[in-house]
């Protein structure tokens, strides 16, 4: 049940968090205020924003794509700009489709495209197990979930097969880590975050592989940022897939994927 405030309850709950630094302190208070499950709750749940928890954390979930996805603590955040990527990937994926979601984080994006598509094989997997823990609840009974790294921990019967390979993976160069903002660098795992030297190790792995596990006409899709597109489309051209970007203005969004050859390339 929402905590009831009183006009001066939520204005002293607004003044905190905008003293806290919370630039949009008035739609937080709303949404705490609405989760907490009491005057204790709601009094512990404004004291860890104030303190720099991220919002999505406070409240035990987000909202990505249309859902509300469980975030635990200690588990990455799904952004709104990674919505671009689902609609690319609804657009490419046949039906039914094998989808993996590689570092699957909280599995909101395996989640997304499965609540998009009719009929989906779902898998997922990440290294971190509070994200395990935390996707085994978002895909339920919807797909599997494994803890392992990246194609490690996936079931061999899925190599050739896979028509649509998400990997969100970290592409924060190392020295930039540390100019994130603390809700994330504090907050996130970071490995999570940091990509290696240029941001795209971790891209390089899963692209050497993805071939493998791609059916023919499958696509690998992956986030990155603008000024790194170019380097990541010639990693996956590198593999043998043929690359392609396309960017979101509105989301501040970049996406780079990549087609096993098989059929045409929409």
């Amino acid at each position: 049940m929402p905590v009831p405030l009183s006009p001066t309850a939520l204005s002293t709950l607004v003044a905190a968090l905008r003293a806290a630094g919370c630039v949009f302190a008035e739609d937080e208070a709303g949404l705490i205020a609405a989760t907490a499950a009491g005057p204790a709750e709601l009094t512990a749940m404004v004291e860890r924003r104030a303190a720099g928890h991220p919002l999505e954390h406070v409240l035990g979930w987000a909202e990505f794509n249309g859902l509300r996805i469980a975030v635990d603590p200690g588990v990455f955040v799904p952004r709104r700009r990674t919505e671009f990527l689902i609609r690319q990937a609804v657009a490419l994926a046949p039906e039914p489709a094998v989808v993996v979601d590689l570092c699957c984080g909280s599995g909101a994006l395996g989640a997304a495209l499965a609540a998009a598509l009719d009929r989906v094989e779902l898998h997922a997997a990440d290294v971190e197990p509070a994200a395990v823990r935390c996707a085994r609840r978002n895909i339920g009974d919807r797909g599997e979930v494994y803890e392992g790294d990246l194609f490690a921990p996936l079931p061999g019967s899925l190599r050739g097969r896979v028509d649509v390979l998400l990997a969100n993976v970290p592409y924060v160069p190392t020295e930039d880590v540390a100019l994130l903002p603390a809700e994330a660098r504090v907050h996130e795992p970071l490995v999570a975050l940091d990509g290696g030297g240029d941001g795209l190790d971790v891209l390089r792995r899963v692209a050497a592989e993805a071939p493998r596990w791609l059916a023919p006409g499958g696509s690998l899709l992956v986030e990155t940022s603008e000024r790194q597109a170019e380097r990541a489309a010639r990693v996956i051209g590198d593999s043998g897939l043929v690359p392609r970007v396309v960017s979101c203005d509105e989301l501040y969004a970049t996406v780079v994927m990549g087609a096993r050859p098989g059929r045409a390339v929409s």
